[in-house]
């Protein structure tokens, strides 16, 4: 069977982005609409308190599973290059290597996360009275987590295969699933906090089973067959290398979150927790036009560049800065006029809206920018460039933010933190558009 990728080198570029584009965006759009019903049925029906816990577990469980989205990203570069250079077999080989390797890793993890449950809470923030509601929620969520790594991967390989489509449906399928289990958990059999850490789980477990569907039944290339997933250690080393800049960003926000949280605790106790909880939840919803672009674009970039299209390689970095920046001015409008109403929909406390909305003004103010530092992050990564992917990756989170949180709320205070997010963007971009311009000659 022929993959559905041969167009990537052939039809009009900004079609091509489109195509890839708009399912991805969709996709994440409904992840994030699932993220904010799940965080509206805790405020509302749990309690402040319940936004915190989750606010705490869910770094921990994104660190666990982006094991499968490192191996995901890492191996569909190699996909999406060896389809470009008409090498099926190393495709193929390379994906039965992804199998493998995200099965066992993601489950060592998981076996750890359940040994130090307590001590690695607490690492990342869950302190005071946020700490059992927490252990509550995480204990429940870390048997979820290896279906999602697997799902995390399958959704890389899926997109590398052509069929964005597919793709979008392993973020739809559990995105939908929470949001018809959180109501029947949550308030109809009165399960709380407890509820909704399965409404998570079974929606992963969902994903997991049609992405194991599509490879098995679908029109996916990538049958799940013995002799593929046979280890190859020069293959296993290209996924690990190029999927470690992914694994290292992953790592790097998870950082970023235990720095953030204990800060946060230390100058605004569990309602500055929560108040970050609403924030990151709205930055999540609001980044998922300028997140599909950047899904849309890494195939075709990556077939392209292993096709030796130069110049098709460079106006696909052009036209998806263009789109991307286009669109994230037009969210920064969209948040700065409805902060109140979008706040709300969250809370109905009086005291965690009236902190929230100026925060969340102060933690967006660089919005225009994120496009620089993704784009340019996902560009490397995709032609097989880890060192200055690496670097683009690390640039917003490692090099300015968390440094920033660390300072900030020194001279600051809590206003500090917030301030930090947009010093950060602005950073992460003027680096990104350096390495663009000079190294690659594509602005």
């Amino acid at each position: 069977m022929k993959a559905n990728n041969s167009q990537f080198g052939t039809d009009p570029l900004g079609r091509l982005l489109m195509q890839q584009a708009v399912p991805a965006a969709i996709g994440i759009l409904v992840l994030s609409i699932y993220g904010i019903v799940d965080t509206i049925f805790v405020g509302r029906f749990v309690g402040s308190l319940g936004i915190a816990a989750i606010t705490v577990v869910l770094p921990i469980t994104f660190l666990i599973s982006s094991i499968g989205m490192s191996i995901g990203v890492g191996g569909s570069s190699i996909i999406s290059r060896a389809f470009g250079d008409k090498n099926v077999e190393k495709a193929h080989q390379t994906f039965g290597n992804q199998i493998g390797m995200t099965l066992t890793l993601a489950l060592v993890i998981v076996g750890i996360g359940l040994m130090f449950q307590e001590e690695i809470l607490t690492v990342f923030g869950g302190k005071g009275d946020v700490l059992a509601p927490a252990q509550e929620y995480f204990q429940i969520i870390l048997y979820g987590v290896p279906f999602l790594a697997w799902a995390m991967m399958s959704n890389s390989v899926i997109r590398a295969e052509g069929y964005p489509k597919m793709a979008m449906y392993t973020l739809i399928v559990p995105a939908l699933s929470n949001i018809i289990l959180d109501p029947i958990f949550i308030v109809g059999l009165d399960m709380g906090l407890e509820g909704a850490a399965w409404a998570t789980t079974i929606s992963y477990i969902a994903s997991a089973v049609y992405t194991v569907w599509f490879f098995i039944f679908g029109k996916s290339t990538m049958k799940i067959k013995a002799d593929w997933i046979r280890p190859n250690l020069k293959i296993a080393k290209e996924i690990s290398v190029l999927g470690g800049v992914t694994l290292a960003r992953q790592g790097t926000v998870s950082v970023l979150s235990i720095v953030l949280n204990n800060v946060l605790f230390s100058y605004g106790g569990e309602m500055g927790l929560s108040v970050y909880g609403i924030i990151s939840r709205v930055m999540m919803f609001a980044n998922f036009p300028v997140l599909g672009i950047t899904q849309g674009f890494v195939p075709v970039v990556g077939f392209n560049y292993g096709a030796r299209l130069t110049d098709r390689v460079h106006r696909s970095i052009r036209l998806a800065l263009q789109y991307s920046t286009l669109i994230a001015l037009l969210i920064f409008i969209l948040i700065f006029t409805f902060t109140a109403p979008l706040v709300q929909v969250f809370t109905t406390d009086e005291e965690l809206i009236a902190l929230s909305i100026p925060a969340m003004r102060k933690s967006f103010l660089a919005t225009p920018l994120l496009a620089f530092s993704l784009i340019g992050s996902a560009y490397f990564q995709a032609v097989g460039k880890p060192k200055p992917a690496l670097l683009l990756a690390l640039s917003k989170q490692g090099i300015f933010l968390i440094p920033l949180v660390f300072l900030m709320p020194m001279f600051f205070g809590l206003e500090g933190i917030w301030f930090a997010f947009p010093l950060a963007d602005t950073g992460a971009a003027v680096i990104s558009y350096f390495y663009l311009k000079k190294g690659e000659g594509a602005l």
